[in-house]
Formats: C-alpha cells, sequence, structure tokens
C-alpha cells in the first residue's frame, strides 16, 4: 500500500533546489516602496479580495524589482 499523497509505490526520493543566491534580491535601497505602499494599501482597502487594480500593483511591484 503507498503512502498517501505519493504517486506510485515508493515515497518522493527528490531533493529540492533552493533558488541561487541573489536571484531575487532584498529591496536595500527601496526602489521599489511607492509600488509597495500602494499595493498594501490597496489590499486593506478592499479587505484582502482578490481585486483587479491590487492584482494590478503587484504585478508592478514585480516587474519593479526584477528590473532592479
Amino acid at each position: 500500500m503507498s503512502s498517501f499523497g505519493s504517486p506510485g509505490s515508493g515515497p518522493y526520493a527528490g531533493k529540492p533546489v533552493p533558488p541561487q543566491r541573489g536571484s531575487f534580491p532584498l529591496d536595500h535601497d527601496g526602489e521599489c516602496k511607492d509600488v509597495m505602499t500602494k499595493y498594501l494599501s490597496c489590499i486593506k482597502k478592499v479587505k484582502g479580495v482578490n481585486d483587479e487594480e491590487c492584482r494590478n500593483l503587484a504585478k508592478s511591484y514585480l516587474a519593479c524589482r526584477m528590473d532592479r
């Protein structure tokens, strides 16, 4: 009998691999802080509901982080 959630007959033998070091650095200089604060205020305004405006702000924040 296989264990719960395990495909096939044996347990998962793979090892998770962490991302490369520094692949998504912290925003120490606050280059994207304005977009982040807009996003957080949007989330508070809609009380956590998945709103299109908040999704667009999240995309903008991630784009800002990826461009830096």
